[in-house]
């Protein structure tokens, strides 16, 4: 088992990840902050897979454990959901001192987060991640959120859970297609910050598909140092941590313009990451040989995007409603090689735009834009 923790002023808790270690370390993160309630907040798809695990995890503490289960799919990231939880907390006559435990995919820890931030004005919540992308990204950092029509994760905060568990068994029922997706979330982080844990993906890109803990300890451990140390030094993203945001520029275009019905967060971003290298090569700042280092990675990985018919003037709106756009132009999260990006301010859709019609034109094959009839 790998600890990390997070030090945030006024806060550190810890990162726990490992294989089976729920039952073990489950009671101590929440024992110390539960009185009577814990509410679990899942979905339905982790609740058909785990019927009342965390209930037996925690069976020998004091308290009750009860359970809230939302439709399962970035879809329902909504405000409907959002009320729905805390019209169940109510029922429940939930307070200040009852735990909120998130146990799902980033779909989950997002909206739990949101909720657990705002009902009564704040209560306790621990982080219990089962999808490879919430476990070395969405759950460790405090953001939170739902979806609005015009805007993904357009409205939330910041609320820091008081722990983290990633428990690797839980990666085993995960469907190919959402562990490829987490994959490009961890992917990222070693493309931003650590040229060692992408070569140790590289040598290793075999093992994506098995259940090997200890690379998976290894490479998710590795990369949740990476997001841990940009976090402490800019909790609330007030300038370093939009790097985290690298290849969500497009990615949050593709998931808000096909209504975040056709294609995983992952998925979406993994096609944004290999187009902000495609653009950083095209504007001369990353040399070609890394960008083809990037794209002999990634392109196996990338199930194919098609976009709904697009011109200059939707891309241009799509993207200024992307929450990271400012005055009619954007950070851009830019890359001159493994490890060294940097955010190119001032950015603009009109700059963006040729920039993608090349892309699609010369990788059809990663995405593409359905014609007009």
């Amino acid at each position: 088992m790998q600890n990390l923790e997070i030090d945030l002023p006024g806060q550190r808790y810890p990162i726990r990840i490992g294989a089976g270690i729920l039952a073990a370390h489950l009671p101590a993160m929440v024992g110390d902050l539960a009185r009577e309630l814990v509410v679990v907040v899942t979905n339905d798809t982790v609740a058909r897979l785990y019927p009342d695990k965390i209930e037996a995890a925690l069976a020998k503490l004091p308290v009750k454990v009860a359970t809230i289960s939302i439709p399962d799919g970035e879809q329902y990231k909504t405000f409907d959901t959002l009320v729905g939880i805390y019209d169940k907390l109510m029922e429940f006559e939930a307070n200040r001192h009852t735990v909120l435990i998130a146990f799902g995919g980033g779909v989950v820890g997002d909206i739990a987060g949101l909720a657990a931030a705002t009902f009564m004005r704040g209560i306790p919540l621990v982080q219990v991640p089962t999808t490879l992308l919430a476990q070395v990204d969405s759950s460790i950092g405090g953001k939170t959120a739902v979806n609005h029509p015009r805007g993904k994760n357009a409205v939330g905060v910041f609320k820091q859970p008081k722990g983290v568990l990633a428990d690797l068994e839980f990666l085993s029922t995960l469907p190919p297609r959402e562990l490829r997706a987490g994959l490009f979330e961890l992917i990222k982080h070693a493309i931003i910050a650590d040229r060692d844990l992408y070569q140790y993906l590289e040598d290793r890109s075999d093992r994506f598909a098995s259940r090997d803990w200890d690379f998976w300890e290894s490479a998710i451990s590795r990369s949740c140092r990476v997001k841990t140390r940009v976090v402490e030094q800019d909790e609330q993203e007030g300038g370093l941590r939009a790097v985290l945001n690298f290849g969500h520029t497009l990615g949050h275009l593709i998931e808000t313009h096909t209504q975040y019905s056709s294609y995983l967060h992952g998925e979406a971003v993994g096609v944004g990451m290999l187009f902000a290298a495609f653009a950083s090569r095209e504007w001369g700042i990353l040399p070609d040989e890394g960008f083809q280092r990037i794209r002999r990675l990634l392109q196996p990985l990338i199930a194919p995007v098609t976009l709904p018919p697009l011109d200059d003037d939707i891309f241009t709106r799509l993207l200024l409603h992307d929450k990271k756009s400012s005055a009619g132009a954007l950070r851009f999260i830019a890359l001159r090689g493994l490890g060294d990006v940097f955010i190119r301010e001032g950015t603009t859709p009109a700059e963006l735009w040729p920039l993608f019609e090349r892309f699609t034109g010369a990788m059809p094959e990663v995405c593409r834009i359905a014609p007009v009839f």
